[in-house]
């Protein structure tokens, strides 16, 4: 990469000049600002004190030593301290002659140096996909791309929580108000009528509520004494004694779920490596836990409840195991933790869980490394912000979320409404069609979740996530398709090469290649910092250079037939960079649009 050989130079040029011992890993360069002319920038201060010198001039006798010692440099300038250079044209003409036909550009070579698992969606079985669902799982699904794109050996995995107190709230409703109802006499998809029951299970537990308040309890009282939650404590403490009648409910109700969920995973177009199962992983905890007593580092209390003080460690003391044997979230993910590192044996366990779990993370990392578990420095919990509405804040067990499947195909339906009034697909078939408001739904859909920071919490418009113009998905798909118009127009010109004596780069044009080389780097960074963000924010600063690009110059009527060469060979690198880079998004890009 040109900025190693950058610093290879500075190395020698301070070296030369100041009798400085510096290797090139300790030398710091980065993008000269927009505001500035120049390619790459180099700070001084905190070489003063070995030149001896003000900045101005440490600046300019550096600039001028790698002017003498490079030809990779055409100029330099200096704005007080920051030495501002410009690379040779040549370099980035050589740079487009090489990579336009390139189509693996940017993503590195795999190793086997890190194996990284990321762990997400980890859905509970009583309640369908959501909007707050979705961001989970594009975020996963990208950044395992991402630790991909870096050379990373990458797993996935889902923990489905299917066992516990809210699944067999569902349960109960089912049993009591269901009429034997089943996703083929309701006409819904499974997921959705499980969701329906676990709704009716918070009516009539408000009602029951209300009724006992009215006795004379105090709230606290009554949620805990209310007879419908008695009755689901009950039958969790049968699930966990393996009552078959009780058994028989989960699995139905369980696999219906399942069913609902595999057909809005593909909608989303993620994928596991693996499935985990809280009801199988709970079980390894529990031996866990009592390794833990062994050991010391959990104790039992009077009413034979297991914890474990973490107060020296900044944190509180945390319930392990409830005193009746049932386990809780900490016990089953200290199961599916081991379980993970035997199935996977990675060097990074990467959970994508929204950031109301940021303490249990705390406290699950700091049990591992207090029972010495080879994979306890290796947890790392992904914080992502909760997504809200205009509206405000969605709760499952009042019905108010915004139903995946249901966004899914609201987007569909505004792409296509969108696309129909450009006028611009006449021709194309029904099939074509409907693939293209997919692809435009979904581009729209995931660029808005993925282009905020992971940690901030964030307010989805749909309607504003699909405009066609601005910092959307679909802007950036459109500057795609006008780009894959041009190449297929120019026919077997795609093939031709230039000759670099004869063509010149307008400012425009250089900015564009140094834009296209810059992926290099924007991968590298999106992997250090797992964030999407990164790569959607350079995505649309790419379709944002093109379009200057496009608007300034000819591409298949310029006359000068190496300078069309070049323009045909810099569209072609800027629209595989674009699909590559959506690509690591989840995102497709359509052909024509």
């Amino acid at each position: 990469m040109v900025q190693d050989l950058i610093k290879e130079q500075l190395s020698l040029s301070l070296q030369k000049l100041y009798g400085t011992n510096l290797s090139a890993q300790d030398i710091s360069i980065e993008q000269t600002s927009d505001d500035f002319e120049g390619d790459f920038t180099f700070v001084v201060f905190p070489y003063l004190k070995i030149s001896r010198k003000n900045p101005e001039q440490t600046a300019n006798d550096i600039g001028n030593e790698l002017l003498v010692q490079t030809e990779l440099f055409a100029s330099f300038n200096v704005i007080k301290g920051f030495l501002n250079l410009i690379v040779k044209e040549q370099f980035w003409l050589g740079f487009i002659a090489k990579e336009a036909s390139n189509q693996s550009f940017g993503l590195a070579e795999p190793n086997t140096k890190e194996s990284v698992l990321v762990e997400y969606s980890s859905p509970n079985t009583n309640k369908p996909l959501h909007l707050g669902h979705i961001r989970n799982n594009l975020l996963g699904f990208s950044v395992a791309q991402i630790l991909k794109a870096n050379g990373h050996k990458v797993f996935t995995c889902n923990l489905v929580n299917d066992r516990g107190i809210h699944i067999c709230k569902s349960m109960l409703a089912w049993m009591r108000y269901g009429n034997g109802e089943t996703p083929n006499s309701a006409g819904i998809k499974g997921d959705h009528l499980v969701g329906k029951y676990y709704v009716v299970f918070d009516k009539h537990y408000k009602k029951e509520i209300e009724d006992l308040i009215a006795t004379g309890l105090t709230e606290e009282d009554a949620k805990k004494n209310a007879p419908i939650i008695l009755a689901a404590q009950e039958l969790l403490l049968k699930w966990e004694q393996n009552d078959p009648e009780t058994i028989a409910v989960w699995e139905m109700m369980n696999n219906w779920v399942y069913a609902g969920f595999e057909k809005t995973y593909q909608k989303l177009g993620v994928q596991f490596d693996k499935y985990y199962y809280e009801s199988n992983t709970y079980l390894l905890g529990k031996e866990i836990v009592q390794e833990g007593l062994e050991k010391n580092v959990f104790y039992k209390k009077e009413n034979q409840s297991v914890w474990i003080d973490l107060s020296e460690d900044g944190l509180d003391q945390k319930l392990v195991l409830r005193g009746d044997g049932t386990s809780v979230y900490i016990t089953q993910d200290l199961g599916t933790a081991e379980l993970k590192y035997n199935d996977f044996n990675c060097n990074r366990s990467i959970y994508v869980v929204g950031n109301e779990q940021d303490y249990h993370f705390k406290v699950l990392q700091k049990i591992a490394q207090k029972l010495d578990k080879p994979y306890a420095d290796g947890i790392f919990h992904l914080s992502y912000g909760m997504v809200e509405l205009p509206e405000g804040k969605m709760k499952s067990r009042e019905g108010t979320v915004v139903d995946a499947d249901d966004l899914i195909a609201t987007m569909e339906e505004t792409a296509a409404e969108t696309t129909k009034a450009l006028g611009k697909m006449e021709g194309e078939s029904d099939s074509e069609l409907q693939s293209l408001y997919h692809t435009i739904g979904m581009g729209a859909l995931k660029y808005f979740l993925l282009k905020v920071d992971p940690k901030k919490k964030m307010m989805f418009n749909p309607a504003e996530s699909i405009d066609f113009q601005g910092n959307t998905g679909p802007f950036i798909q459109y500057t795609h398709a006008r780009i894959k118009s041009i190449l297929r127009n120019a026919g077997e010109i795609n093939a031709l090469s230039f000759d670099s004596s004869k063509v010149q780069l307008s400012k425009i044009e250089k900015n564009l290649l140094v834009k296209l080389y810059q992926y290099l780097l924007v991968i590298k960074e999106a992997g250090r910092d797992l964030s999407p963000g990164v790569i959607c924010n350079y995505v649309f600063d790419l379709a944002k250079a093109y379009s200057s690009f496009y608007h300034d110059h000819q591409v298949l009527n310029e006359s000068n037939l190496d300078q069309r060469a070049l323009r045909i060979l810099t569209c072609k690198l800027t629209a595989q960079v674009i699909q590559s880079g959506f690509g690591l998004l989840g995102i497709s890009v359509p052909e024509k649009m």
